[in-house]
């Protein structure tokens, strides 16, 4: 008779622990930890010598084949740009985001589009029927010959279908649906997540099959599971975007075949999730310039993009003021203020500051700075900006504009949709300026500079 043990597990962070605990000491949440029982392995078998007549042997590095591998096409550029040029055959990838943002869509437009690209695909559902599966393939012109589908949970079963029809290509939606029947614990819980995981893995990397699996997030916005679901796959894609809104940006939080600084964008439509190649047209307003709206001239990966960016500051008889954001950083927000406050002397810092962007889309990077800390300078003085300018710079503590990455693509986008003002740093206006006689360019070394280029007095 095998003696059973039960441990508490953490269904955050999988922290283990021999009794129950009210806060996880790994990652300070509560009421996380969930009961699971733990066969302990067979100590005789453990003690076998392992058979290795049939095993990889190890060679030097330098006798490792490094021609590239082959990838195909998803059949959509916005999520071909993000994968880094396409599919590589035994890959692992991670897809996660909210309930109803577009997950199951993208994968069954993407399996279908693979299918009829000759490769045989094959589609497991935890959540659906396949007849809800057909419907929806209907509705988003999804048929394909080539394309199998199953409703199955089992993880037994589903690697015995795996076996009997042999895809190139893989999905299982979702992960946190499968189980393991020699397991005791629930679909869901962290043990049968990283099982799962990791089984799907091993028939991935030995059959060569390409494989996506979708996942389920937090009401944190956090990928569901143990942390170590995102260092068992090759690549872990983020949705991004409301649910009530039409747009979607696809991001990658790791790529071991492709850089993780590119975005996919794509739109949600009555046939499904639609590429937007030309972002940027999206992102701009469908008004003239208003009081605290300024356009940013932002690049993800290798693509420039305008985005608008607004901010309302407006007093307060509340102590502490608000700072609000969905778009960006609140900790940037308190820096650029401080840096208005100081350098620049403007009462901002008892006064509500609320910031967001057009499409929802995160800014990040630090070349947004100049453009956010112009729209709440312009917002609190009720002023109007310079009209049909971008603005873009990273700004330091001492109020210094400084040089940023990327000059010239920013500016050729800010010419391409009709724009004909830049203020940037001036450390990158000799860089932008060469061969340059189309759009005014107007240097600055401080935000001061930029407060009055920007905001000509009448």
């Amino acid at each position: 008779m095998v003696k059973k043990n039960t441990i508490f597990v953490c269904q955050e962070c999988g922290h283990q622990s021999s009794k129950w605990l009210g806060k996880c000491p790994g990652c300070g949440k509560w009421n996380t930890f969930v009961e699971e029982t733990v066969t302990p392995p067979d100590v005789q078998q453990s003690n076998k010598y392992i058979d290795i007549s049939s095993m990889e042997k190890p060679q030097p590095i330098g006798a490792v084949d490094t021609n590239e591998l082959p990838r195909f096409s998803t059949g959509s550029g916005e999520l071909d740009r993000v994968l880094g040029g396409g599919i590589i055959p035994s890959s692992v990838i991670l897809i996660a985001g909210d309930p109803g943002i577009g997950k199951s869509s993208l994968t069954l437009a993407v399996c279908a589009n693979v299918a009829r690209n000759g490769k045989k695909v094959f589609y497991v559902t935890g959540e659906e029927s396949t007849r809800q599966i057909r419907m929806r393939a209907d509705r988003l012109n999804a048929l394909a010959d080539e394309l199998y589908i199953c409703a199955e949970t089992n993880f037994e079963r589903i690697a015995a279908h795996i076996n009997d029809v042999k895809p190139e290509f893989l999905v299982i939606d979702s992960i946190q649906t499968i189980y393991r029947s020699n397991m005791e614990s629930a679909p869901g819980s962290v043990s049968q997540i990283r099982e799962c995981a990791a089984g799907l893995m091993r028939i991935a990397k030995s059959d060569g099959i390409a494989t996506f699996i979708i996942g389920h997030v937090t009401k944190d916005g956090n990928l569901a599971g143990p942390r170590v679901l995102e260092h068992i796959v090759d690549t872990v894609l983020f949705f991004e975007g409301e649910r009530t809104a039409d747009l979607r940006v696809l991001r990658a939080i790791k790529n071991r075949f492709g850089a993780t600084s590119e975005i996919g964008l794509f739109e949600m439509r009555d046939v499904g999730l639609v590429d937007v190649p030309d972002a940027s047209k999206l992102f701009l307003p469908d008004k003239e310039e208003d009081i605290g709206s300024v356009i940013i001239p932002t690049v993800e990966g290798t693509r420039p993009l305008l985005v608008e960016v607004q901010a309302l500051v407006a007093p307060t008889p509340f102590m502490p003021p608000r700072r609000t954001s969905d778009s960006v950083d609140i900790k940037r927000i308190q820096l650029l203020l401080a840096v208005l406050e100081k350098r620049v002397h403007l009462s901002i810092g008892s006064c509500d500051v609320y910031v967001k962007t057009s499409g929802g889309i995160k800014i990040v990077e630090p070349a947004a700075d100049l453009s956010i800390s112009v729209a709440m300078a312009s917002s609190f003085a009720n002023r109007k900006l310079l009209p049909h300018c971008v603005i873009f710079g990273e700004v330091g503590l001492s109020g210094e504009v400084r040089a940023v990455s990327k000059a010239r693509q920013r500016v050729d986008e800010a010419r391409r949709m009709g724009f004909t003002s830049v203020v940037l740093p001036k450390k990158n206006f000799a860089e932008v300026s060469k061969n340059n006689s189309t759009i005014n360019l107007i240097p600055v070394e401080n935000v001061r500079d930029a407060l009055r280029a920007s905001m000509p007095r009448d």
